[in-house]
């Protein structure tokens, strides 16, 4: 269960959580068919396939999980892919919410367990970052080093972790502060304060954490309401303006982008009818439509 909330909600709804339809994380599950499941397992072959084509080493993966188009977002959850993962090759290592512990934790995975991990298995989006070989490598040996990997784990998890603070940390803050500790050549490991060293670094860097724009003040109240959502680790500035700063995998995308522009992306998706794979930086969009260049693959 703990890989399905891998790619839980990360931020606030309409309402009381059973008002507003919102995740109520360790409480759901999600029924997969047979004809579902062989379709996303196809389409995580196709990315596997992608990977290994790369002659790369490592990838910043993300794929989208829940429905998050109320804040303008359409993916949820990043990781790093590993081509030599101790886990088994391409296995994504991310940080996931463990329900039975009531914490979060690192956790090896393989693609087809990670693109299953989406919210509506009839459509599902992942896309990959190609990093130059020296940033990649940079990457991969922190992403391997264990020491350096747990040091940047928080004690406790939420969704909408505040960028800039130490309380709390969601998926997508894990993967900036370690890729702020590979670039950044940061002996986080062996660091006092692994986390406040990366996210300053990130700050001299212009990293920019969202900003998750709240549809209202109603919808930033009624989130405290909802579990492993948390408000008191922002500014009050931020709250009133309606504006959180918190790390989704499209903040990450822009920086890798900014710093290295070396680095190429490929996207895919399906639907019940295609896989559809693209690749440069213009998006496909949720509806995965293709367009010119794009690869199609016809399900049958």
């Amino acid at each position: 269960m703990f890989a399905r909330f891998a790619a839980a909600a990360l931020l606030l709804g309409a309402s009381a959580a059973a008002q507003a339809g919102l995740p109520a994380f360790c409480q759901q599950s999600i029924d997969i068919g047979a004809a579902e499941q062989d379709r996303v397992l196809r389409f995580a072959g196709v990315v596997k396939s992608e990977l290994e084509r790369s002659g790369a080493r490592v990838a910043l993966i993300a794929r989208a999980g829940l429905d998050l188009s109320r804040f303008g977002q359409l993916y949820s959850h990043a990781g790093v892919a590993l081509r030599d993962n101790p886990g088994g090759p391409w296995a994504v290592r991310q940080l996931y919410y463990a329900c039975d512990e009531s914490r979060p934790r690192l956790f090896d995975q393989g693609i087809a367990g990670f693109a299953l991990g989406a919210d509506a298995p009839a459509r599902g989006h992942i896309s990959l970052l190609f990093l130059p070989d020296e940033d990649g490598a940079l990457l991969e040996q922190a992403a391997l080093d264990k020491r350096l990997a747990l040091a940047l784990l928080a004690g406790q998890y939420s969704a909408n972790a505040y960028a800039y603070g130490t309380r709390y940390q969601n998926c997508n803050q894990w993967v900036a502060e370690l890729l702020a500790s590979a670039w950044g050549r940061l002996d986080g490991g062996a660091s006092a304060h692994p986390r406040e060293e990366a996210q300053d670094w990130l700050r001299t860097q212009g990293y920019t954490a969202g900003p998750i724009r709240v549809p209202s003040h109603w919808m930033m109240f009624a989130g405290q309401f909802v579990p492993l959502v948390h408000l008191n680790d922002h500014p009050l500035e931020d709250q009133h303006a309606l504006a959180l700063q918190v790390s989704v995998p499209a903040s990450i995308e822009a920086f890798v982008r900014r710093r290295a522009p070396q680095a190429h992306r490929v996207e895919l998706c399906h639907t019940q009818e295609r896989i559809v794979v693209r690749r440069g930086w213009e998006p496909l969009g949720a509806a995965c439509e293709p367009g010119p260049g794009d690869e199609v693959t016809t399900l049958d």
